[in-house]
């Protein structure tokens, strides 16, 4: 078999790969030389070539001018004329790309033979390759990286305005261009079936009967099981000035300083459990830091946790959280755990792969991670570890210390890891296995369905419904599941949302407990936390926004003595949001406002179901948060339906919202909604009610798609 790859942008070379230069040269690079290397060893391949932009620049190496490089007897690297010789983003790249597509099929067409097929590489290539896929008449695989739809999403969460990310990024280009691609690829390769659900099912050319998922290979030769020799490493020597028993067995938890980590959780279950101190010392290693006060805001937010969680459990001599570590240092921290009789752990809130669970499980280190996304996959294939729910923290407690306690188990656990990679997770099995998904293509021995290609008309998801969660889609089981399956069927064209009061934790938690998918936006806290699908990426502008006069220590002092005010538990207070139980006979929000107001305090004074009382920023509320979100997504207010139950929804109905104030025992709470017209109270209680108020506003009137679905 001759397999051409086609990465276009970034600095691809065979040796000393320039990771983390810039954004171009991550992952994506190292992938796919590993891939041509891996492939050019297979005895069923003949020959395996990986075309990439030629970069003549003396800001860069002068490696990435040269066109012909080897990388074994069977594999090379081609560099081929892209536009302008610099070194370029590839955002900068698409007016360009017809002149690498014709300079490549130039190219192609002076070999002796022609490939067998094209494996294309994020969506420029995937344009490139599709462009050659029916002027030659190969069949085109296509592997995707990363999806413009979920870009899009990261950029407006940082910030970014709309028009900043069409100028910069070309966000719309790049996601036309992987809808080209959908429909032209005969296999697209994921690594995770939650990708190909999440990701690829936004997409209009979304074939999943024609994507396969197929895990990536590890560098076995870099993570294998402990030498002896990992303990008298300098990390080693680091970390023994945080321990004071050192050679007690190790929790290990590596990850970015990222809130979705969930890594301040981990340390309250391990400070929460004396039985697991005892047992383990616990080891944090997260990002690299100098100054914690010169680190970006999110960073510096979960560190800072970090610090007053061991703080606060006064962790001092069973914690570890060194400062630094260089990336040849990651194998080391594994076999240490490893050599330590210890357990790897990943709590986090959402998982889309799991690649240091691989790595982990090639040093020989049993591992416990959330039950969310790609560890499923990799625990039911390598049988090394146990699945926990990343909310649970005395369940995750537990479970470390099972997989502790039991020698005889965690031997059982290593070994099947470490066996489990080489049989699933490997370069040979990656290769095994890709040409299994590819070979049938070559040899048209496996019919290609292709289906009626249609784009909707119109704006992509240009409509949009919010809802509130209890006495909403909570508390009827027999309306929420049709109201699911509704949802489902126009995901294409609508953006589905979640405003409650509830924190994250206990919202996420909801949501898993009664089977109810994670939408796409999820507004928590009444309105004070925004976070976007489907990596729960936090909008952390929205947070600086609404600091604005926000002064929690001075209302909390002027309500400390206030009559029929009693303060909720702590689990329910945050930084922006401060929670009492309210006795209506007793005090009432009107002469809460007043005293707040008197005493320069503006803020959103929020009383829901009769006896919660909220008191958050003045810029904070679940209709201004929902505001915020429409600004930055672009869907109109005239088209979204908006499902409330009590006076905390009551923003969200007025305006130009579609309004249904659904029927439930707190109604008096929005009695004086009754008096607008443009608002529809609903007969039925729960989900069903926001099905009435669907067939009401006739609301899928626009989605063709959808409605034939």
């Amino acid at each position: 078999m001759y397999i051409v790859l086609i990465s276009v942008h970034g600095l691809i070379r065979g040796h000393d790969l320039e990771l983390g230069r810039d954004a171009d040269t991550g992952g994506q690079t190292k992938y796919v030389v590993e891939l041509a290397r891996a492939l050019g060893e297979h005895p069923g391949v003949e020959q395996v070539v990986l075309l990439t932009r030629r970069v003549v620049d003396s800001q860069v190496s002068a490696d990435y001018a040269e066109v012909f490089e080897l990388l074994s007897d069977k594999a090379s690297i081609v560099r081929i004329a892209c536009g302008e010789d610099k070194y370029l983003r590839k955002e900068m790249l698409w007016d360009s790309l017809e002149n690498f597509s014709d300079n490549v099929l130039a190219y192609l067409k002076s070999q002796p033979r022609m490939p067998d097929v094209l494996h294309s590489h994020y969506a420029d290539a995937g344009y490139v390759g599709s462009r050659l896929s029916h002027q030659l008449g190969i069949p085109l695989v296509h592997t995707g990286h990363s999806l413009g739809r979920n870009k899009r999403q990261q950029l407006l969460a940082s910030g970014i305005k709309r028009s900043e990310i069409e100028s910069i990024y070309h966000i719309s280009r790049r996601i036309e261009a992987e809808e080209t691609t959908l429909g032209t690829a005969e296999r697209v390769i994921t690594s995770t079936q939650q990708e190909i659900e999440q990701q690829y099912g936004l997409y209009d050319f979304y074939q999943p009967e024609r994507m396969r998922v197929i895990s990536p290979g590890t560098d076995l030769t870099q993570f294998f099981p402990p030498q002896g020799d990992e303990k008298k490493s300098p990390m080693a020597m680091a970390l023994k000035r945080y321990l004071k028993q050192p050679n007690k067995p190790m929790i290990l938890a590596l990850s970015r300083p990222d809130p979705k980590k969930n890594i301040v959780a981990l340390i309250e279950a391990y400070g929460g459990s004396p039985a697991l101190q005892q047992a383990a010392n616990l080891v944090i290693v997260a990002g690299n830091r100098d100054d914690i006060q010169e680190m970006e805001t999110v960073s510096k937010g979960v560190l800072t946790e970090i610090l007053l969680a061991i703080d606060k459990h006064d962790l001092y001599g069973k914690l570890a959280y060194p400062k630094h570590h260089k990336p040849q240092e990651v194998a080391v921290l594994y076999r240490l755990a490893a050599s330590s009789g210890g357990v790897f752990v990943n709590p986090a809130l959402t998982e889309p792969f799991g690649l240091t669970l691989i790595e982990a499980a090639a040093c020989g280190l049993p591992i416990v991670a959330t039950e969310d996304g790609g560890p499923t996959d990799i625990i039911r294939n390598c049988q090394n570890g146990h699945l926990i729910n990343p909310l649970d923290k005395a369940a995750m407690a537990d479970t470390l210390l099972q997989v502790l306690a039991d020698k005889v188990a965690w031997r059982r656990l290593a070994r099947k890891g470490v066996e489990g990679v080489r049989r699933f997770y490997s370069w040979p099995a990656h290769v095994e296995r890709y040409l299994s998904v590819i070979r049938p293509l070559v040899e048209k021995t496996e019919l290609i369905t292709r289906m009626n290609l249609q784009r909707r008309s119109g704006t992509f998801r240009n409509q949009a419904i919010f809802a509130s969660l209890d006495l909403n889609l909570l508390g009827d089981k027999v309306s929420l599941a049709p109201f699911l399956q509704t949802m489902q069927a126009h995901r294409k064209a609508i953006i589905f949302g979640i405003a409650t009061g509830r924190g994250l934790d206990d919202a996420l938690s909801t949501l898993k407990r009664h089977y109810i998918p994670q939408p796409d936006v999820l507004i928590t806290g009444q309105g004070t936390q925004i976070h976007y699908a489907p990596n729960l990426t936090e909008d952390a502008v929205w947070a600086r926004h609404i600091d604005h006069q926000w002064n929690i220590q001075a209302v909390r002092d002027l309500l400390k003595e206030f009559p029929g005010l009693t303060m909720q538990p702590k689990s329910q207070q945050s930084a922006f949001k401060l929670s009492y139980y309210m006795d209506p006979t007793v005090a009432s929000v009107h002469e809460i406002q007043q005293l707040l107001l008197r005493n320069e305090q503006a803020v959103n004074v929020i009383f829901s179901f009769g006896q919660f009382l909220d008191v958050l920023p003045v810029r904070a509320s679940k209709g201004l948060a929902l505001r915020w979100c429409a600004e930055q997504f672009g869907f109109p207010l005239e088209k979204t339906l908006v499902a409330g139950v009590t006076g905390a929804d009551a923003d969200m109905l007025r305006g130009n919202t579609l309004g249904v104030v659904v029927d439930n025992r707190h109604l008096a709470e929005l009695a004086d909604l009754a008096t607008i017209e443009k608002i529809f109270f609903s007969k039925q209680p729960y989900a069903a009610g926001i099905l009435e108020a669907m067939t009401h506003y006739n609301f899928f009137a626009d989605d063709k798609v959808g409605t034939a679905v």
